[in-house]
């Protein structure tokens, strides 16, 4: 798979990265990674969300590429790593241990920022060995660990059977999503942005999201049915900052605040009016400014400089 075509003269196109590899993961699945920025700089870890890929995060790639290496990676199925038939939150927690074992020295530690499938990455993965070791803080932005169908208010019904019944249909459903057009920006715009969003945005998540294939999209979106990662919270005993819009349909604000209840050591709350679930592309001088401040705040120096010389 590549990435969508619309990208190569958008100001929304990831950088070239400096490097590319393929992690394997436990049962064997292939993981396309990207690494950005200079070896032995404090080190970034970015887990993009359900139907999205390493495009998703090309304004924090660009931005934080220059003192910082950024590991990015597409999920199994997703952007140019292979459908497997293995879908499930062990999958994942497989696979974000895979890509820190093979960006990571040892003993070398990582910010770590998950985007929706992609913070709930980081939750099935808390207490693995490689999260252990190499994972210094967490962001998660826009995510949930439970109940996201019953939760979600996508479509704009009192809470209830009828509602989750519409949701599980809509969001599981197999049709195809088409050509990007008026009608399916206006569409996906409802559905995952908040109404004040740049159509240049708009578009991008579009183009994004339209490219993954819909065997993948209907798969993962049955995972993200059945997700139950509530278990995960309080194995994350490191920092954990949260991130979420108050118009996100698909994770609401109040997923958020149960997690920041619920981890260890939360490192902070932050509510963005209006923005909707697309954290990361909607307000992304914050959502880099984040990452950024972990990484200045929890990874040492003397990490970095191990992992220079390991290389």
């Amino acid at each position: 798979m590549t990435r969508p075509a619309a990208f190569a003269a958008s100001p929304y196109a990831p950088p070239v990265p400096d490097r590319e590899l393929t992690a394997v993961s436990a049962d064997g699945a292939r993981l396309h990674v990207e690494v950005h920025g200079p070896e032995g700089a404090p080190a970034v870890v970015l887990a993009h969300g359900w139907t999205c890929s390493t495009a998703f995060w090309a304004a924090q790639i660009r931005a934080l590429a220059d003192g910082h290496r950024v590991i990015a990676y597409d999920q199994r199925g997703h952007g140019r790593s292979p459908a497997s038939p293995a879908c499930g939150t062990d999958a994942l927690a497989d696979d974000l241990e895979a890509v820190l074992e093979a960006t990571l020295a040892p003993g070398e530690r990582a910010v770590v920022a998950g985007h929706s499938m992609g913070g709930m990455t980081v939750l099935a993965a808390a207490g693995r060995p490689a999260v252990r070791e190499h994972v210094a803080a967490v962001l998660l932005c826009s995510t949930g660990a439970s109940r996201l169908v019953a939760s979600s208010t996508v479509i704009p019904l009192p809470p209830g059977r009828v509602r989750t019944w519409l949701t599980r249909r809509v969001l599981g459903s197999r049709a195809p999503l088409g050509p990007v057009t008026p009608v399916t920006l206006r569409v996906l715009k409802y559905g995952t942005l908040g109404p004040g969003s740049a159509p240049g945005t708009v578009e991008a998540c579009a183009r994004i999201v339209h490219a993954c294939p819909r065997a993948v999209r209907h798969a993962w979106s049955r995972v993200l049915d059945l997700l139950d990662l509530d278990h995960g919270i309080r194995r994350l005993t490191m920092p954990v900052e949260i991130v979420v819009g108050t118009a996100d349909r698909l994770t609401p604000p109040v997923h958020a605040r149960s997690l920041a209840a619920a981890l260890p050591h939360c490192a902070g709350l932050t509510e963005l009016p209006g923005i909707g679930h697309m954290t990361p592309m909607e307000a992304p001088e914050l959502v880099t400014g984040r990452i950024r401040a972990l990484a200045a705040a929890h990874i040492p120096t003397s990490t970095a400089v191990r992992a220079e010389e390991s290389a």
